[in-house]
């Protein structure tokens, strides 16, 4: 069909169309239009509406029950933050204390004692109870007597002449400490220089 004869017909359709309204709006028939069954296609969009909503009304739950999750898992974890800062030394004192235990027992046996020698022998076991609390922690002692010089472990305070190696230490004035691998506190040592 042309696009003439397209529009001649729709022009024709139209005005049969207009012509029914009117005699079925006509108030001389005595007949009340009353609103009908809605077409097909209305009852079809209200269900995609009504499907539509539920969907909707479901992405919207599931955003609050995510927003809420979220909520709860920053409070925990500043929580778990919080409790970490407040408890972090505890393992530390833990085991601390049984040094502390020993150091009370050597003070308390220091005021009757008439033997120098007890006394050193129980300063001696509380010394080898803070090393092995230190090694649990994972502190390891850094002792770098007669090793060469190592700049990221030791600090060297002097450099004296010596009979040995150039560029080795020859004394620790200080041990140093690493916590598992990273230093804590470097040894401060005297360094060999070199012969002349």
């Amino acid at each position: 069909m042309s696009s003439k004869s397209e529009s001649a017909e729709m022009q024709k359709d139209a005005m049969t169309a207009e012509a029914v309204a009117d005699e079925m709006a006509s108030p001389d028939d005595g007949i009340e239009i009353s609103a009908g069954p809605e077409p097909a296609g209305v009852e079809e969009l209200m269900q995609k509406l009504e499907t539509l909503q539920v969907k909707a009304d479901g992405y919207l739950n599931d955003l609050m029950r995510a927003r809420a999750e979220a909520e709860n898992v920053r409070k925990r974890s500043a929580r778990d933050v919080e409790n970490a800062h407040k408890y972090g030394q505890e393992k530390f004192i833990v085991e601390m204390l049984p040094v502390k235990d020993s150091m009370d027992l050597g003070v308390a046996a220091a005021e009757s004692a008439t033997d120098i020698e007890s006394l050193r022998e129980g300063m001696a076991l509380t010394r080898k109870a803070f090393a092995q609390a230190m090694e649990k922690l994972g502190v390891v002692e850094v002792d770098p007597l007669g090793e060469k010089f190592n700049p990221e472990l030791h600090e060297a305070i002097s450099v004296q002449p010596a009979d040995a190696e150039p560029n080795t230490v020859v004394t620790v004035v200080q041990k140093g400490y690493c916590l598992h691998d990273r230093l804590i506190r470097p040894a401060l040592v005297i360094v060999a220089g070199s012969r002349n």
